[in-house]
């Protein structure tokens, strides 16, 4: 409030004293004017600054107005603060404002956040003059969500059990409750078996009780889709209306028995499969995106149809043991397609892609890097040199019929041209082009295509790039590139071509989701997410693991090679360039194992089992979301967790704690999250993925709604 002069205020309690209804006049003699009144003094602004706190309670900011005599400065303001201002002289004025969500812990578990934030500050001059440094210390009080994740009641068993009983007992309610066919027993065979005779006597009983069921079925009007003798009196029939198979043959006097053909199911989840190769624990970005499953579901055989994955990069080190077997090499259509000679690293076309050693190299083969995410060998390796590894790193296609097809465009300096690169993406999918002159073509067309290459040019520039991808998806592959490494919006291409696939980076939160890597391109045309690691700046372990007895860092570890020792080796890399081999080797799975059959329907697939990170539904960062190998591939389930997860709209995630009750309490910014609780069937710990029982709901925070109580979330 701001203080009157004296003159104004005795006026105004003169007026006062005229107000009350009961006064008589006044009968004294006037009063005499008021003489000129001398404005009180006011106190000069200090010279000096103090340490003080700045309490924000619940409000999003707060206004300062310190008085001050001298200059300021704020040289040290935590991430999650923002001044308006961040020098001056005189007062210090400016405004606070808080994100409070940058700097909410993991476990969302600080009530209230608090932060110091320093100033420096300097007055007077000459033998006045003053200087030094105070902490403010900025308080915010948090925001409230409680709530309980429950999972459904589930039967315990050791090894088998049937699916849950009928609540009657008719034919149609067992057959309701899972049921192949039937199984039919006949009233007992004649005459007795001797050992002489014992074999041929069995068999032509089960001959005999295979003619009889097939006469009861027929009479009936019931075709058995198959029939299969169980004994000298049972047989086991495949029917597609089992009520009425069961009534037809319990009318039949040659009948004793006949009861459904019970599906049985596990009752235990399967266990994961675990590579033994040496380096493989350290390859964290497998079991992230589900391949324990997928990799105990490929010991079933089915992943069998041949596929092609062309890797368009820096061509490959033929050489390395872990990829010994894996690839198409010179005169199976392997290609050499840089036409500049130049850097003194290559003679030309050709059809020999492999990545050269140059002059002052020290760079690994970044081909043999995204090649080795896609197809490194499991098991023992040939020896290759005195200190190299027998088991190395493993790839995620294991033993499924997939080979990589190199295709060189980069030179050892890391630069590729449009025009090499389009030549090189036609090629790959199978259509003729120009080498030296001549027409040729692969014979081992591609069915995917993976380009972890890419720049910030315009799609004018990029014109021949995006022909190129529209000919080889016409031509039946699916072409999967890298989003970009450029920490901000602009569209790469080949990435941002249409037609084409491009793929973000994820890496470890510590929580149930993955966040954006920092350096991984946002724009319109990203569809799909997969690890690529942490940004180099602020190196992630989330992982767990250890190397040399340090925190192993989260990024990539694949196949690569010494340039200066000229040997084998394995290499951590990050970026959008390891993201994007992940996607394609899981499209390879998908044709590989029948689940899709052509391009379109393998992007679909993908892009329909994918988790959804972030904001809800498609957004730039994250496209459709993280690849799902295990949902995508319908592996199955080696895990049985339930947990909660939330998300802010950033992609940001918190990971409360679930008590024994499955009760939590997590303390927030504001914003608006997305809360899914859910079951985790692929052992990867994100719970409510495709396939997997969920509750998703929506909520916001704010100064306004500064608690929230989700209430009951059921994983079912």
């Amino acid at each position: 409030m701001s203080r009157h002069p004296a003159s104004v205020l005795l006026s105004l309690l003169t007026l006062a004293l005229l107000s009350g209804c009961d006064l008589t006049p006044a009968t004294d003699p006037p009063a005499p004017a008021p003489g000129p009144v001398t404005p009180a003094p006011t106190s000069p602004a200090p010279t000096t600054l103090a340490d003080r706190t700045v309490p924000l309670a619940q409000a999003a900011s707060a206004t300062l107005d310190v008085p001050f005599s001298g200059t300021w400065s704020a040289v040290s303001v935590p991430a999650w603060l923002r001044l308006s201002q961040q020098a001056g002289s005189g007062n210090v004025a400016f405004t606070v404002t808080a994100d409070r969500s940058l700097a909410t812990p993991l476990a969302a578990d600080q009530q209230t956040l608090s932060a110091p934030m320093t100033l420096s500050w300097s007055s007077g001059t000459g033998s006045a003059a003053r200087s030094g440094t105070v902490t403010w210390t900025v308080t915010a009080t948090q925001y409230s969500l409680t709530g309980r994740v429950t999972a459904p009641a589930q039967a315990q068993g050791n090894d088998i059990g049937t699916a849950a009983p009928p609540t009657r007992t008719d034919t149609a309610s067992l057959a309701a409750a899972g049921a192949s066919g039937v199984i039919v027993r006949y009233r007992a065979a004649a005459g007795t078996l001797s050992a002489q005779t014992q074999v041929q006597q069995v068999q032509t009983q089960l001959q005999a009780v295979t003619r009889q069921a097939t006469r009861s079925l027929t009479s009936a009007g019931i075709t058995g889709q198959a029939i299969r003798p169980l004994s000298s009196r049972s047989v086991a029939v495949q029917v597609n209306d089992v009520p009425a198979a069961l009534a037809a043959l319990r009318a039949d006097p040659s009948v004793e028995s006949v009861t459904p053909d019970v599906i049985l199911r596990a009752q235990a989840t399967a266990a994961p499969v675990t590579p033994t190769d040496q380096y493989a624990p350290l390859q964290w970005a497998y079991p992230l995106t589900g391949y324990g499953a997928v990799w105990r579901d490929m010991e079933g055989g089915a992943y069998s149809r041949a596929v092609t994955v062309a890797v368009i990069d820096t061509g490959i080190r033929f050489d390395h043991p872990d990829l010994k077997g894996q690839l198409w090499r010179p005169g199976e259509g392997a290609m050499d397609l840089i036409t500049e000679t130049s850097n003194g690293d290559g003679d030309g076309p050709d059809t020999d892609p492999t990545d050269p050693a140059v002059t002052g190299r020290s760079t690994g083969s970044h081909g043999t890097h995204v090649t080795g995410i896609i197809a490194a060998r499991w098991g023992l390796n040939d020896a290759s040199c005195a200190m190299c590894s027998l088991t190395g790193v493993v790839g995620a296609t294991r033993n499924a019929n997939v080979k990589v097809l190199p295709i060189r465009v980069i030179d050892a300096t890391g630069n590729a041209t449009e025009s090499d690169v389009a030549v090189a993406i036609r090629y790959a999918a199978g259509l003729p082009v120009s080498v030296n002159g001549v027409m040729t073509r692969t014979p081992h067309a591609a069915q995917v295509i993976n380009l972890s290459l890419g720049g910030a040019t315009s799609a004018a520039n990029a014109q021949e790039m995006c022909s190129a991808v529209q000919e080889a998806t016409a031509a039946g592959s699916l072409v999967v590139a890298a989003a970009g490494n450029g920490y901000g919006t602009l569209p790469y291409y080949p990435a941002a071509c249409p037609g084409a696939v491009a793929v973000a980076s994820v890496t470890l939160s510590g929580g149930s989701a993955p966040i954006r890597s920092a350096f991984s391109n946002a724009y319109p045309q990203v569809q799909l997410a997969a690890p690529g690691g942490a940004d180099p700046y602020t190196q992630g372990t989330f992982n767990g693991g250890t190397l040399n007895g340090q925190a192993f860092p989260d990024m990539i570890l694949s196949t690569s090679w010494d340039y200066q020792k000229n040997e084998p080796n394995y290499e951590l890399e990050v970026g959008t360039s390891q993201a994007s081999p992940q996607v394609a080797a899981l499209a390879a799975l998908l044709l590989s194992k029948g689940v899709t059959t052509d391009a379109a329907g393998t992007l679909a697939r993908l892009n329909a089992t994918a988790t959804d990170l972030g904001a809800a539904g498609r957004d730039d960062q994250f496209g459709y979301g993280l690849i799902n190998a295990a949902a995508a591939l319908n592996a199955p389930a080696v895990s049985s967790g339930h947990g909660l997860s939330l998300q802010d709209a950033r992609g940001q995630t918190f990971q409360p704690a679930l008590d024994a009750l499955g009760r939590f309490q997590a303390w927030l910014g504001d914003g608006t999250y997305r809360a899914v609780a859910g079951e985790d069937l692929n052992g990867n710990g994100i719970y409510g993925e495709s396939g997997e029982r969920r509750d998703e709901r929506t909520f916001t925070l704010s100064a306004t709604q500064p608690s929230v109580d989700l209430g009951d979330l059921q994983a079912r």
